[in-house]
């Protein structure tokens, strides 16, 4: 994983549109999956990617009551859908892309109750034979762009 993926201080225009920002985050995420599966895995990658991905968070709203709602990714985030082959291909074209963050859910990580066992599953699995629930990419826009092509947004 690339070091300092990210928005600069200065590049943060939250009055600007998403189309604007330098770069696009995307959730790809296995299309066959229910929908419970789907959201824990698209939210599971999300967590990993605000994490690690500097500036991507806005700043918190604040209601007409003076209550705080955290900040939100200020650039977007598009939900886009695949089959389990597609989303393999799609990740290591991302893990391989300079400049792109990439945070992926595992099978295993749905199929286990203990992190532990999770990490030990993942240790143990060839990494040709991991079957991925979702992806996110952060990277430079034509960059994404290219990596997911065409995808649908999931539905």
């Amino acid at each position: 994983m690339p070091e300092g993926i990210g928005f600069a201080p200065e590049e943060i225009d939250q009055s600007a549109p998403t189309r604007a920002a330098r770069l696009k985050w995307v959730v790809v995420v296995d299309r066959d999956l229910p929908a419970g599966r789907a959201v824990n895995a698209a939210v599971c990658v999300a967590a990993a990617t605000s994490r690690e991905v500097t500036g991507l968070l806005g700043d918190d709203a604040v209601d007409a009551d003076g209550g705080t709602h955290p900040g939100l990714p200020w650039a977007g985030c598009t939900i886009l859908a695949a089959d389990t082959a597609t989303l393999s291909k799609i990740r290591a074209k991302a893990a391989s892309s300079l400049g792109t963050f990439v945070a992926d859910m595992p099978a295993a990580a749905q199929h286990t109750r203990v992190y532990a066992d999770y990490l030990g599953t993942v240790k143990e699995t060839a990494a040709d034979d991991v079957e991925y629930y979702a992806v996110s990419i952060v990277g430079p826009r034509n960059r994404v762009d290219k990596i997911v092509g065409k995808l649908p947004l999931l539905s």
